[in-house]
């Protein structure tokens, strides 16, 4: 009996050891831009010159993509709102609808714009077959990339 505790215990142990070991060496290493740009450096072989290029690139489309980024959140943000009050209300008031449509409309096509800019200005820095694997990455990540450089 006491054998079989001992076991159990060793196997629990061991069990989560090797669990809080694998997580922490898969777990993401910052929210910083070069862990974020770190796997492009590696999965297309980029030169230090050529990463450097693009975290500048980054760096400088940062500001603008977080004004987006708010955007987006107060968006949706006055969705709810405006979702709450209809329920409320039972009622719909169709040109704030439309205004709300037509806004978010603008904003999804200020963020392809600016997505587009980065992608195009990223792969500029790179060679042929590191662009045509970078864009076909990106493909994979988000279909709609596709539109993006065409």
């Amino acid at each position: 009996m006491k054998r079989t505790l001992i076991v159990v215990i060793l196997g629990l142990a061991v069990g989560a050891a090797a669990h809080f070991i694998y997580f922490g060496l898969h777990q993401p290493k910052g929210d910083n831009l070069d862990s974020q740009l770190a796997w492009m450096k590696a999965e297309l072989k980029l030169s230090d010159t050529q990463y450097e290029r693009i975290r500048e690139l980054h760096q400088a489309s940062s500001p603008r993509l977080r004004a987006l980024a708010s955007q987006v959140a107060q968006m949706q943000a006055e969705f709810a709102a405006f979702e709450t009050a209809r329920r409320d209300s039972d009622r719909v008031d169709f040109v704030e609808f439309a205004r709300f449509v037509e806004d978010r409309r603008r904003i999804n096509r200020e963020c392809l714009d600016s997505t587009r800019q980065l992608v195009l200005a990223s792969a500029e820095v790179m060679t042929p077959q590191q662009r045509e694997r970078y864009l076909g990455l990106m493909a994979e990540v988000e279909p709609r990339t596709a539109e993006l450089v065409n």
